[in-house]
Parts: C-alpha cells; structure tokens; sequence
C-alpha cells in the first residue's frame, strides 16, 4: 500500500519534488516535479516505472514516464504499478 497525501489542491505551485514509492511486488515509481519534468512549469507531476532502481520501459502501465498528472493520476498509475506481478 502507498500513501499519498493530497490536501485540497490539485497541483502544486512552485515546488521541486522526488519522491520514490517502492512495492511488495518489486516495482516502484519516481515520481517528480520540476521546472524540466512534463507538467512540472504546471505544478503538475511526472511519474516513471522503476524496478531494481532503475526507470523500466517495458510494462503494461507504460512504456516511458507519464506527465502533466495531478494527484489523482498519479494515484491511479501507482495503484496500477502495484498490482503488476513480480518480474522474472
């Protein structure tokens, strides 16, 4: 399980963030805004699949980082990143 804490805003303004989310399954998430991230000039978030430390390209959540996401989508690929199975 992760925790997130949303508050009640959408974005966050002004904020350079990293943040590295890890799972029972292996798989993790980074997860950052910054005035160079997709979405981070927005207050919004990028997110990318991590495995062993290092960005995986090759998952059915997604075959790069995901951008422009606010908490919510966020939300949504970490929750798909748990439920992936362990990697061989």
């Amino acid at each position: 399980m992760y925790n997130v804490s949303v508050g009640k805003y959408n974005k966050v303004e002004n904020l350079q963030y990293h943040r590295v989310v890890e799972f029972k399954n292996g798989y993790g998430a980074s997860i950052v805004s910054h005035k160079n991230s997709y979405g981070g000039e927005s207050g919004l978030f990028e997110i990318a699949v991590i495995h062993g430390g290092e960005i995986v390209y090759d998952t059915p959540v997604t075959h790069d980082t995901v951008g422009y996401l606010d908490f919510a989508g966020v939300a949504g690929i970490l929750k798909d990143i748990e439920e992936l199975p362990p990697r061989n």
